[in-house]
């Protein structure tokens, strides 16, 4: 098989036992790899209803397609599970070079099954797979864990972990990698805890198989010289991910002081420019990245000061820096830094912790606050103070581990009003009442509340169109407009690809349709057009929805949190403006032939993309 290795590892921890498995080209061809080739094991393998902690749950590691390969930014990882925190479908990506070593070690991918009765890790070394015991390394956090597993097995090894928070099974626990990169969203790294499955360390020298070789490398080139030349790649690369946080504040989206308003006053001490200034100390790219959108960087004043990591991101000066009212950028990139090594998803820790201090704000946290803590917004000393309680589940920490729509249902009071998450996961920087598409895309995202399903903020808040669709400008951003339901649709079928050949998203804004059959094409053998390109992306999606369905998941479920359908932003270019979902929800489910009134996909739908087996599983007897 060219492009893949054509083969998988299946690990039983309760066993203790490993098996190699062929992947059939029928299915590779159909689902790729990455978060196409797990979402079809784990929706065959799991049966509904089963506990995201327990051990019928399956965590399943698989590389893209293209992961590994000369095509640019081709570093990508998908983790794939049922989420503790949403109770759906989940799935994680990461960069950096884990995902590439692991594929290069002769699978392209790892299921996980069972949970070990001791703390184990397992390590891949070209085709060798083993399972070790990991007692000394359970209760340290990553950098020690990847310190100490370097120092045993060689510094050629590349590790994935978890730290204390996904061995305390917070709900949002990241599985981390190269020290810093994350597969953050969903608790996919609670899942591994549950496992006591400690790490991963891979080392590999096999290479991939491409089947035209000369006419990949030519496409290839391409694709690095269209970089090259676009002014994102040269923005991302000069200011990181924190590019966009201007573009944002100035549309009066950038959620400040949880979500009560869209402008943040002090943007620009947090800002790209704040960040280069600061704390900058080079950029830093994954696996053949053109772009190096990574921050390293340190701290050097304040109380901080000497400490270093990589980042902050954007979604982490948003979270746990405008949405906590805090611009401290010192205390937000130590916040950051503790994370990485907790393990942490900053998107919903950020988050959480601003839901935390309006629910302080408003009198609602009384019983819940043993420690008696003062928790007030734009205090950045109690922020970092959550993050430590958050990742040992220590004190009012355990109630926040369990992520904002759990905490809402415990404290009532209203607050289920400003529990900013969609399914249960935690909504990421952007405010959709200052981008009305945003919140369709927020509301029909299968994993939940996330921006880079679909990744609509590109066409809206930074007018960087995806080539890859043929209409992705949204033409007034503060109005509803049903039409473009079909931008949303059209990019998150497109994106799901990029998550299955393992890629960047970055990447993908430079590329159109035909460019991803080119080099799809080239490297497999497989005949993979533009129609076929299209169709891929929307039976993965349609396949994710259905897994959501079979746990319950209904229409009622595609909505947003009531702050944003009910309560105006008060002031900025948004002022006055709510979400009217409705206006775009409808239709969304006609141009993805779903019924208007479950949300499922229709049994003509699955047909015709070839998901015939999965129709009695949602229906029963009604189809």
């Amino acid at each position: 098989m060219f492009g893949l290795m054509g083969k998988l590892l299946r690990v039983n921890l309760t066993e203790g036992s490993i098996v190699q498995e062929k992947i059939p080209e029928e299915r590779a061809k159909k689902f790729l790899g990455g978060r196409g080739l797990g979402t079809k094991y784990l929706f065959d393998e799991l049966k509904r209803g089963i506990d995201p902690l327990g051990p019928e749950n399956k965590l399943i590691f698989m590389t893209g397609l293209l992961t590994g390969t000369p095509s640019p930014s081709a570093s990508r990882y998908s983790v794939v599970t049922k989420s503790p925190l949403t109770n759906i479908w989940a799935q994680s990506s990461s960069g950096g070079r884990w995902g590439v070593d692991l594929k290069h070690s002769g699978f392209d991918g790892i299921i996980f099954e069972g949970i070990s009765e001791r703390p184990v890790y397992l390590t891949i070394d070209d085709e060798k797979a083993e399972l070790h015991d990991a007692i000394d390394l359970w209760g340290k956090n990553v950098s020690e864990t990847t310190q100490l597993l370097k120092e045993r097995l060689g510094d050629t090894f590349n590790v994935a972990s978890i730290g204390t928070a996904g061995e305390n099974l917070v709900k949002y626990a990241a599985i981390m990698n190269d020290l810093h990169r994350a597969a953050g969203r969903c608790g996919v790294g609670a899942v591994m805890g549950s496992k006591r499955l400690k790490a991963i360390a891979v080392r590999g020298t096999k290479k991939i198989k491409i089947a035209h070789e000369k006419a990949f490398q030519e496409v290839a080139n391409k694709q690095f010289e269209l970089l090259g030349e676009s002014m994102l790649g040269a923005g991302l690369q000069a200011y990181g991910t924190t590019l966009v946080l201007d573009m944002v504040n100035v549309c009066g989206g950038l959620p400040t002081r949880n979500w009560q308003t869209g402008v943040c006053s002090f943007a620009e001490e947090i800002n790209g420019e704040a960040l280069s200034e600061k704390v900058l100390v080079s950029p830093v790219g994954c696996f053949a990245c053109p772009i190096k959108c990574g921050r390293n960087s340190e701290i050097r004043k304040g109380p901080y000061a000497g400490q270093t990591g990589e980042g902050p991101e954007y979604e982490t000066v948003g979270t746990l820096g405008a949405m906590c009212n805090i611009s401290d950028l010192e205390a937000i990139t130590m916040a950051h830094y503790l994370c990485n090594d907790y393990g942490l998803d900053t998107i919903s820790c950020g988050s959480t912790i601003a839901f935390t201090m309006e629910c302080f704000e408003k009198g609602i946290l009384t019983k819940e606050n043993p420690e008696g803590l003062k928790i007030a917004f734009g205090d950045p000393e109690v922020m970092i103070a959550l993050v430590h309680k958050i990742a040992k589940r220590e004190g009012i920490g355990d109630l926040l581990a369990e992520g904002t729509r759990h905490m809402a249902q415990r404290l009532g009071h209203g607050s289920e009003r400003f529990a900013m998450n969609v399914k249960g996961l935690e909504l990421p920087a952007y405010d959709s009442r200052g981008a009305k598409i945003t919140g369709l895309a927020f509301a029909t995202a299968n994993r939940g509340g996330d921006h880079i399903t679909a990744y609509i903020q590109a066409p809206t808040y930074l007018a960087a169109p995806f080539l890859v669709i043929e209409e992705s400008e949204i033409q007034d951003p503060l109005q509803e407009n049903p039409e473009e339901a079909k931008v949303v649709k059209d990019l998150e079928d497109a994106l799901t690809v990029f998550d299955a050949a393992g890629c960047c998203k970055f990447m993908g804004m430079a590329l159109d349709a035909q460019e991803w059959s080119d080099i799809i094409t080239t490297l497999t053998g497989w005949e993979f057009g533009v129609e076929e390109f299209r169709k891929t992306g929307e039976r993965i999606y349609n396949l994710e929805r259905a897994f959501n369905v079979r746990e319950g998941l209904t229409r009622a479920d595609d909505t947003l949190p009531k702050r944003l359908l009910e309560e105006p932003l008060p002031e900025g270019p948004a002022e006055g403006h709510v979400n009217n979902l409705e206006i775009l929800l409808n239709p969304y489910y006609e141009f993805r032939r779903w019924d208007k009134t479950t949300g499922k996909p229709t049994p003509e739908k699955l047909r015709e993309l070839g998901l015939e087996q999965v129709i009695s599983q949602i229906y029963g007897g009604e189809a």
